[in-house]
Formats: structure tokens, C-alpha cells, sequence
């Protein structure tokens, strides 16, 4: 794991006492839009950052946002931080992250802009897509080794957005009011995690303020809580203009002050902080202490040079290439992609489909021919290649199937503007496009296709879903209905050809009104460049589906707690008074149905859980052991799933019904994620499985009352495929 170490501490003091006031305001702000000033009589470099989670995005002019190059910047489209979430596998989040640090550093990069690490607190948030779940240990479990696969190529990850950037409504000056017990429970435990799991070298400093003061200036944030309790030894940036106030940001354990625009002298760390320090109001200390944080790191990735130059020249350490788009990346990529589609029903037992007896396929849908690496805000992706699912399953099925295609409905190509980075500063609206002539036409030749193919008794696969007009940086969405009148159109399609298939692609949950009907869905995330590949496997059986959900798809938008109890979505003050019911949380704890649980995932096999036991181990933790076999005819992946319902901790555990405020705020969720682990069995294979935890993890809360963390004297203990598909239960003493 690459770590800042004492050596690299000392380095950087040693080298910051050198640097005059200018040249160490040089190192913490933007010299131009994704790097900052270097100190060449030392021969200290710029250091370069770039976005994003996905991806490394385009080059760019230094101090505009024209694209720089024509094919010299491609690079390999990975799939969505849901998507990585959705496997359910530590080890392929670690290779998604060691691809992503490989390119970065391939491009002569320093800092990845990402992982996105927020909690999906309610569906609509524009930038779900970007983010893992709407738990914190899975967020965390597979945030960590993202994290160190990245730092692995001597580049820094950046996890974001710190902290509960949660909406993107009025993102950049929106106050939220959180308990502590959210916080601390909830909206911080990830970020928590890849500091002192994961050796994170850097965190974003968000745009949001929490409980009346903005993140890049919270010294309970940035200081006593990441440095301070968390011993963060590494550097935080701000998000590109989320800085407000020189003296204010100057004070706290802010580092580095990057914006979106190119005034850079005018930036509140550049001419505003040494007028500051040259007037007094500022000490130099607190610039000087800034610089070491961002020595430290650049120690770390062997940026700086040896101590004593050869030859009139500086000598370098050693520091990884890198490699970009490359086809052991693209590999990474279809991995990942194969594993992170989840079967949400398969009544019938439709898939998967006969490759062998399949003559003719009706696709019907836009995505189904639709590229999204070129939308989504600052994950946008100048992709090398993206497989589309037409493209995959022509490019598997081959010239033995007659494969029709309609889009079925209108949706434009989204392409994302160069100028989108400044413009995503103001609330957006989505631009409506009178495209009602051209709508119909798409509609009525999918029906009649599918009546055609119905007739036949030939499969019908629907491909529809969000796209990055919906699932964007800047912009919440509106409702989770479906856009484009696709809701009428599958209903239809249902009428005519009750079998048929439905593959929705989107970055977060949608209504499904349809959804009783419909005995074959699929959810495919944003899943990358093989990601029409994957989809195409899995649906004629070559690959079987292993993802399990990260987050719940709730009936309709207000059964989501953040709406029926809290607020999301308004400008200038959001209230969470949902507190730490974010998800099954709530929907558990309160009975409330939901259309898919989280952690649901289907399988084209079955397994069978006996023998649940629990054991203390010589080195204090749980270890909980069950058996899991594979029942079915086909090879295939048990995701168990340890939840924990803790007991006699200040509240009860919650029960059905609602609850008075008073005991709203100590009462426990039913049941919350622990531990789980994914395990590939042949058919009729048996297997031992355990899973591990301390008695922080197992039984940790925030005592409310008085104001730490506490561990509970017992819990109720189940396990299964899901939060609600339960195999084995019990109980557990601490």
C-alpha cells in the first residue's frame, strides 16, 4: 500500500523551508485548470490532476476548456462507481483502480480525481451514477482497494466529495443539516476507511456546507476529525471552485484552492493569501504547512528529485510509466462489466436465451444503441472504443441471427459541451426537444416489429433506461420516471409479447409501473467499454449473473425516506432528518415494500445456507461460519450477505410504523451490512465460507447521548443473498 511515511514528512520540510512566500503560492493553486505552479530552481514539478472516476478525461488546453489533441489522448472507459459497487468483488474493485492509476500515470498524470465515495441518500441525486451505494461498509469495502490499485502506479487518488455531497441542486452553496450520528454513522465511515485502509495521498474538499459551514473551510472536517482522529498525513483539495473565502479556507486543513475558470492570480490562495500573509492576517505557518501536506505526497510518488543534483542537474527516483488504452485495461473493463449486471427477475425462467435456437432477435430501445462515455459531467470519457449491446450481440450472435433493431423512441445522442465545466457552476435546466412527429414513427415501428416477432414466437429484447441528460454532474433529476415516454411504450410491448425481455441502463433507480408484468428485467449499469459485450454473454448464457444491488430501488420516489421524511433537491437549506434511516435502513425497519432490496441479485443457479456458527478468534474478532452449495446445473456466484440488528443501545431496535422524533433519533435499524463475501462454486460444490469482523464493526454505534462511539452488548444475526432473501439467523453476544 503507498503511504506517506516519516522520510517523506521529513523531505518535505526540509524542502518547504527553501521556497519563498511566492513559490509556495505557487504549489497550492491552480496554475492552470488541472495543475499547479512547480519551483524549477529546486526542481520541484508542476503537479497535474485530472478527472474522474471513470476514466481519465480528455487533455485540455492549459487555461480553457478547448480539447488539446486529437487521438493522443484516448484512453479506456471503465464502468461507473455502481457498476463496481454492483460485483460485489474487492478484488476486481482493486483492478478497476489499478487500470484507472495505470492510465492516469500513462498520461503524465499525478492525481486521479476520484473515487466518488458520497452515500446515495435519495434516487434523483444527479451524480448517483458516480457514487457506490447507499451503505457505508460497502462503500467503503470497495472503495478501499480502488484506491490502493490506484496509488499502485504512483498517482494519487482523490476520493470525494468530503463530505455528503448528496444532491446537486444549489451543490455549490447548499447547507445541510446532518446529526452527528449521521455523520458519523453514515456519511463519513467511507472516507474514513481509504484514509486508514486504503492510505489514501489525498481527499476532495466538496462543495456543500454542512450544518452551517462549507466544507473547505470546516476545521471540524479537515481538521479535527481527518487529520486529527483519522491521522490523514496526505493532501485536500478543493473541487474546482469550492472555494469561498481566502482567510477562512487559509485556516483550516485546506491545501489547494482549484477552480474552473482562468483568472488563476485572482484565485482565493494566489494574490488574495499572499496579500494575507504579507498583511498580517495570515500567518505564513499556516501556508507553509499547506506546502509540506503537498511535498509529502509528491515524495510519495518519487516526484521530487534526490538531495543532492548530479552534473548541474536534478536526479529523479524511479516512478512507474503507466500505460493507457491499453487491452488488458479493456479486459479490466469487461470483467468487471460481466460481474456487475444483475438479474432482477427471471420468472419464467427465460434466460438465458438459446444462442443454438435462435434465428431472429427483435431489439427494441435506444440505449441499445447509444455510446454514454461522452455525457455525464466531469466523468465524461474520450473512450479508444465502447461496445454498445446492439454491437455486442451482433458481434457475438454473428451472421446465424437476423437481428432487427428499433429505437422505439426519441432520445438525441447526448454530446457533451467542452464549455459544460464553467457553465455547471449555475443550475441547470434539461432543454425539451419538440420532437413529438418523430417520436410516434419510432413507436409505431416497434410495434409493429414486435407484433411481427410476437407472431413468430422469436425473442423480443427491450434496451431503454436513463442516459446522461438524466444521470449528470450539475443537475438532479426530476422523478424517477422513466423519460421519453418509455413507460407507455413498454407496457405496449407487454401486451403484444409478454416474454419479452427488459434491460434498462441507467445510474440509478427508476419507477416501474410496468414492473409486475414484465417476467424477464435486467439492470445494467454505465457499464464501460465491453460493457455491450457482458450484456450480450449474459443474456444467452455464456457468462452467469452475479451483481447484486448496492443500493434499494424503492416503489415510487416518496417512499425514499430523504423525501418523505427529510428534504432533497432545494436551494439553500437541506434538512436530513431522516438521520441514519437512509435506505433498507428505512425500508426494513419500517416495512416498508420496496420493488428490489438492496443486495438482490439473481443467478442462473441456485444455493442452499446451512450451519451457521459463530466463533471468537484468539485475536478478538468474529468469525461467522456457514456453509453455502451450489444446488443448480450451471457454475455460479453466492454473494452472502452478514446483517446485524444491534440491541439495548440507548433506543430499541426500530420496529413497523412510524416513530415519534424523540425516539426517532435512538432507535436502531433492524438490520445493517457487516460483512460479505463472494464466493464462485461449480454445481453440486459445498463450501465453508467465513466472514470476519471486530467488535467495532459488529456492534459499533454513536451514542447519542453521550457523543462517542459505543459498542452494544448483543445483536441479531442474518444472513443471506440479500437484505430481505434471508438463508440463516441468530444471535450474537459482544
Amino acid at each position: 500500500m503507498t503511504e506517506i511515511s516519516d522520510a517523506n514528512v521529513r523531505r518535505a520540510r526540509e524542502l518547504a523551508a527553501k521556497l519563498t512566500l511566492d513559490e509556495k503560492i505557487g504549489m497550492i493553486h491552480g496554475a492552470g485548470l488541472f495543475r499547479t505552479e512547480g519551483v524549477p530552481r529546486l526542481g520541484i514539478p508542476p503537479f497535474r490532476f485530472d478527472d474522474g472516476p471513470m476514466g481519465v478525461r480528455a487533455e485540455l488546453e492549459n487555461d480553457n476548456w478547448a480539447p488539446l489533441y486529437n487521438t493522443r489522448d484516448y484512453v479506456t472507459y471503465l464502468p461507473s462507481g455502481s457498476a463496481v459497487a454492483s460485483t460485489w468483488n474487492t478484488e476486481l474493485a482493486r483492478e478497476t483502480g489499478k487500470a484507472l492509476g495505470e492510465e492516469a500515470r500513462g498520461r503524465g498524470k499525478d492525481m486521479i480525481l476520484g473515487p466518488s465515495i458520497n452515500i446515495k441518500r435519495a434516487p434523483l441525486c444527479g451524480r448517483n451514477f458516480e457514487y457506490m451505494s447507499e451503505d457505508p461498509m460497502l462503500t467503503a469495502a470497495i472503495a478501499v482497494p480502488f484506491v490502493d490499485g490506484v496509488q499502485a502506479s504512483d498517482v494519487s487518488a482523490c476520493p470525494k466529495h468530503f463530505a455528503a455531497n448528496s444532491q446537486e441542486t444549489d451543490r455549490l452553496d447548499v447547507d445541510e443539516s446532518i446529526s452527528e450520528r449521521a455523520l458519523r454513522e453514515l456519511y463519513l465511515p467511507a472516507f474514513r476507511a481509504v484514509v486508514e485502509d486504503g492510505g489514501t495521498l489525498s481527499v476532495m474538499g466538496a462543495y456543500n456546507l454542512v450544518n452551517g459551514t462549507q466544507c473547505c473551510e470546516s476545521s471540524k472536517l479537515l481538521d479535527d476529525i481527518l487529520r486529527d482522529e483519522w491521522g490523514f498525513r496526505g493532501f485536500v483539495v478543493s473541487d474546482w471552485s469550492a472555494v469561498k473565502n481566502t482567510e477562512r479556507s487559509a485556516r483550516v486543513g485546506l491545501d489547494c484552492d482549484m477552480g474552473v475558470t482562468n483568472n488563476f492570480d485572482d484565485y482565493y490562495f494566489a494574490r488574495p493569501l499572499r496579500e494575507a500573509v504579507l498583511d498580517g492576517t495570515i500567518p505564513e505557518a499556516d501556508v507553509t504547512a499547506k506546502v509540506e501536506h503537498i511535498l509529502a505526497v509528491m515524495d510519495a510518488l518519487h516526484m521530487l528529485p534526490d538531495r543532492e543534483p548530479t552534473d548541474e542537474s536534478f536526479q529523479y527516483p524511479p516512478r512507474k510509466p503507466g500505460s493507457y488504452a491499453t487491452l488488458e485495461h479493456a479486459k479490466t473493463a469487461l470483467d468487471v462489466a460481466r460481474e456487475s449486471i444483475v438479474l432482477l427477475k427471471n420468472d419464467d425462467h427465460l434466460l438465458p436465451l438459446n444462442e443454438t435456437a435462435t434465428k431472429r432477435l427483435l431489439v427494441v430501445g435506444a440505449n441499445a444503441d447509444r455510446t454514454h462515455s461522452n455525457g455525464g459531467g466531469s466523468a465524461v470519457v474520450k473512450a479508444v472504443h465502447e461496445i454498445t449491446p446492439i454491437l455486442g450481440l451482433n458481434g457475438m450472435l454473428g451472421g446465424n441471427v437476423h437481428i432487427d433493431y428499433a429505437p422505439g423512441y426519441y432520445a438525441k445522442q447526448v454530446e457533451q459541451d467542452a464549455a459544460w465545466q464553467e457553465e455547471s457552476l449555475e443550475n441547470s435546466a434539461l432543454e425539451v426537444v419538440d420532437a413529438e412527429r418523430e417520436a410516434k414513427r419510432l413507436h409505431d415501428e416497434a410495434v409493429a416489429l414486435a407484433r411481427d416477432y410476437a407472431a413468430s414466437g422469436d425473442p423480443i429484447v427491450f434496451i431503454g433506461g436513463l442516459d446522461h441528460d438524466f444521470d449528470i454532474e450539475g443537475r438532479d433529476r426530476e422523478s424517477m420516471a422513466l423519460p421519453y415516454g418509455q413507460d407507455d411504450l413498454i407496457a405496449e410491448l407487454l401486451d403484444i409479447a409478454p416474454d419479452m425481455i427488459v434491460v434498462i441502463v441507467a445510474g440509478s433507480p427508476v419507477e416501474m409501473p410496468w414492473g409486475p408484468r414484465v417476467r424477464t428485467l435486467v439492470w445494467n449499469w454505465y457499464d464501460g467499454c465491453e460493457g455491450g459485450r457482458a450484456l450480450a454473454e449474459t443474456l444467452f448464457g455464456r457468462v452467469t449473473p452475479s451483481g447484486h444491488l448496492p443500493e434499494t430501488f424503492p416503489v415510487k420516489l416518496s417512499d425514499c425516506p430523504a423525501i418523505s421524511r427529510g428534504t432533497f433537491g432545494q436551494a439553500g437549506h437541506v434538512s436530513y432528518d431522516e438521520d441514519i434511516f437512509v435506505g433498507y435502513r428505512y425500508y426494513e425497519s419500517f416495512d416498508v415494500p420496496v420493488a428490489f432490496c438492496f443486495g438482490h441479485g439473481l443467478s442462473y443457479t441456485t444455493f442452499d445456507y446451512s450451519d451457521l456458527r459463530v466463533r471468537r478468534l484468539s485475536d478478538g474478532r468474529l468469525r461467522f461460519l456457514f456453509h453455502v452449495e451450489n444446488t443448480g446445473a450451471v457454475v455460479g456466484a453466492a454473494v452472502p450477505q452478514l446483517y446485524l440488528g444491534l440491541e439495548d443501545c440507548g433506543g430499541n431496535p426500530a420496529r413497523d410504523g412510524e416513530l415519534d422524533d424523540a425516539t426517532w433519533r435512538t432507535d436502531r435499524p433492524a438490520k445493517e451490512l457487516k460483512a460479505f463475501a463472494k464466493v464462485w462454486l461449480e454445481p453440486g460444490e459445498r463450501r465453508e465460507v467465513h466472514l470476519d469482523v471486530t467488535d467495532e464493526q459488529a456492534f459499533g454505534y454513536w451514542n447519542v447521548d453521550a457523543g462517542w462511539f459505543a459498542l452494544a452488548p448483543s445483536a441479531r444475526v442474518h444472513v443471506g443473498e440479500s437484505v430481505q432473501d434471508i438463508r440463516l439467523e441468530g444471535r450474537v453476544e459482544r
